[in-house]
């Protein structure tokens, strides 16, 4: 059945929404701070497992949107208009608490934060007590998969291999203009970062720079689909919630697209060698991203 927030026209809906947003920035304090941040990487799963812990009685997460991309674009709105994306402690809440004996969490999930050149620091000056999860995929199919989400949002109209040899040219000075003008937001560093996104480790070096090891979740893709209900206890297990099991695990935005040509895959395959290694090296321990 069609919620009437649903069935609002879209003027109406962005009306509303403003108005919740002027309300919210006024009642900033009381409102929730994130305890939990899923920061990427895009096309990992990210989407899913919100949706999941959406179901969680004990999570409320970002109102409107599963991430505000404040840590990215609209840092300058200042932390109040950031807080007014979540709940406040409101008498609903308060009796979950005392049903569960556990506090409400509120976060969000924005798979940009993790690439993003100024996101991590910004993340750690805002809330350095959160918990971070972290999402990782074979590079080679995370590549593949974002072309095919910028094709569909209009966003790319060169073929997969043109895309990726004109790569570094796109991004040529991207991160060192948005560091040196936080203002500045790339469209090119935001959607033709193809094999640069798949370069782990140097991303997981800056963030493990700036958090301690216990705060933050590393969890494959492949694992969270291969046998989700695992997967999503670890990350109850990390953010301290009681166990839940879920009656299904849908998978969120799994679009159907032409497969890869092997030869491409084989070529990027190759390209990812090296970083990969470099990514099992810092880890110790090597990830099983031969499935096609």
């Amino acid at each position: 059945m069609t919620s009437l927030i649903e069935a609002a026209p879209r003027p109406l809906k962005r009306a509303g929404r403003r108005a919740y947003m002027r309300m919210g920035v006024m009642t900033a304090p009381l409102r929730l701070q994130p305890a939990f941040l899923m920061i990427g990487a895009q096309r990992c799963g990210t989407t899913s497992l919100q949706q999941y812990l959406d179901a969680h009685p004990l999570v409320s997460s970002a109102r409107f949107t599963k991430g505000t991309h404040f840590f990215d674009r609209d840092y300058p709105r200042g932390v109040d208009w950031y807080r007014s994306h979540f709940p406040t402690s409101t008498a609903q809440n308060l009796r979950r608490i005392q049903r569960h004996g556990l506090p409400m969490l509120t976060g969000e999930s924005c798979s940009y934060y993790i690439f993003h050149p100024l996101a991590l620091e910004r993340i750690a000056e805002t809330l350095p007590r959160a918990r971070i999860i972290v999402m990782l995929r074979d590079p080679v199919s995370r590549a593949y998969s974002q072309y095919n989400h910028e094709v569909a949002r209009g966003f790319e109209t060169l073929s997969f291999e043109e895309a990726l040899e004109r790569e570094a040219e796109r991004l040529a000075g991207e991160a060192e203009r948005m560091v040196a003008d936080p203002g500045y937001d790339s469209h090119s560093y935001r959607h033709h970062s193809y094999a640069l996104r798949g370069h782990y480790v140097d991303q997981l070096q800056r963030l493990y720079s700036l958090f301690p090891e216990d705060q933050v979740l590393l969890l494959e893709s492949g694992r969270l689909f291969a046998d989700p209900d695992t997967a999503f206890g670890r990350v109850l297990a990390f953010l301290q919630l009681p166990k839940l099991h879920l009656p299904g695990y849908e998978r969120c935005y799994a679009y159907q697209y032409p497969k890869l040509d092997r030869h491409v895959r084989a070529r990027l395959a190759e390209r990812f060698a090296g970083p990969n290694q470099l990514l099992f090296d810092y880890l110790d321990t090597a990830l099983d991203w031969t499935r096609p």
